[in-house]
């Protein structure tokens, strides 16, 4: 190197990096035409770490703290220059800051519902957001899996990654916890712990810790919560043929003033359609109250004689259709629906 040419050339004597407010990971710090000079004062702050990287690959890594940059504070760097004595003269290497702190307000969620396997109501499709924090614990793990030799990384630029982790992973979570929906519904923090659980692997494997998970909602599409709740409508009335056959005509009789009033047939026709189910819950109803009421043996055998000559076959067959779809969209059970059609089909015999 020419007198002049070493003259000009700039030397380093302070490193340190005054982190913005702006969710900024990693910062590379300027380095062109300069060398840092041997002796020079690195400091690193309390939510910061500092990365050398020599010829490509990382070298030392600097916890919070000032340090005097000698070959006793950078035994690595040293030993990949391979010198064979200590050096004294300016050096060449690349340094990387990394922001620490927590990154807070984080959000997740599902863009569309998801498709997820509930041992209550088999497959349904759910929603789910919150928001969560995270923190770097491992730099050069980042440096080398994402951030690679950017001038500046962001959380901007890491999120959609993170967020993606988030939607693969709600699904095992949800199998993992054996945890029911509608338990989970009613508990987010639990659901919160069993999604974090899930996700921390893919976290720590880029370098990152998940410091918190928050759920801020859990809820079924519209028309699958219209289900839920005639599922726990019918969970209120039990076997009770008397009792579902009352529910249905409740649930069909709002839809029936709304064609009438409408003049459209197609609701009313499918109320209409369950006139012969209602009007033979009527008559089990009534005949298994008198066969209460009298205690004896010979009434009883007159009320299911009764029953059987009332209740026409094409009647019992148009009620185990509606039980069959009822059981379709998942309102009955298969346990439920055996039980009902067996009960039907005694009234036959």
């Amino acid at each position: 190197m020419g007198l002049m040419d070493f003259i000009k050339k700039q030397f380093i004597d302070i490193l340190q990096w005054t982190e913005p407010d702006d969710g900024t990971l990693s910062w590379r710090f300027p380095m062109r035409d300069m060398e840092i000079q041997y002796g020079a004062s690195l400091t690193v702050r309390e939510s910061q770490m500092a990365v050398f990287v020599n010829e490509g690959k990382v070298a030392d890594v600097f916890g919070p703290g000032m340090y005097k940059l000698t070959t006793q504070t950078m035994p690595v760097l040293t030993y990949l220059k391979n010198w064979d004595k200590l050096f004294e003269s300016p050096f060449k290497s690349d340094l990387y800051f990394f922001s620490t702190r927590q990154q807070i307000d984080q959000r997740w969620g599902t863009p569309q519902p998801i498709t997820i396997r509930d041992k209550d109501f088999g497959a349904v499709r759910l929603r789910a957001f919150g928001n969560y924090a995270y923190s770097m614990v491992d730099p050069k793990l980042f440096h080398t899996k994402i951030s690679g030799t950017r001038d500046v990384y962001t959380a901007a630029e890491l999120e959609p990654q993170l967020r993606g982790m988030f939607l693969q992973h709600i699904s095992d979570a949800i199998a993992q916890s054996g945890v029911p929906f509608l338990d989970l519904a009613a508990n987010q923090i639990e659901f919160a712990h069993a999604l974090s659980a899930a996700i921390q692997p893919s976290f720590e494997a880029i370098g990152l810790k998940l410091e918190a998970v928050t759920v801020q909602n859990l809820s079924l599409p519209e028309e699958l919560q219209k289900i839920l709740d005639q599922k726990i409508g019918m969970g209120m009335v039990g076997n009770d043929m008397g009792k579902f056959m009352q529910y249905q005509t409740g649930q069909a009789i709002p839809e029936m003033a709304k064609a009438a009033g409408t003049g459209g047939g197609g609701v009313a026709g499918d109320a209409m359609g369950l006139g012969a189910g209602i009007a033979m819950g009527q008559v089990l109803a009534q005949n298994l109250q008198q066969g209460l009421q009298s205690g004896a043996a010979n009434t009883a055998a007159q009320a299911a004689a009764s029953a059987a000559a009332t209740v026409k076959p094409d009647d019992v067959m148009a009620t185990l259709e509606k039980l069959g779809e009822l059981k379709a969209k998942g309102i009955l059970t298969q346990e439920e629906f055996d039980a009902k059609k067996a009960e039907l089909l005694k009234k036959l015999v």
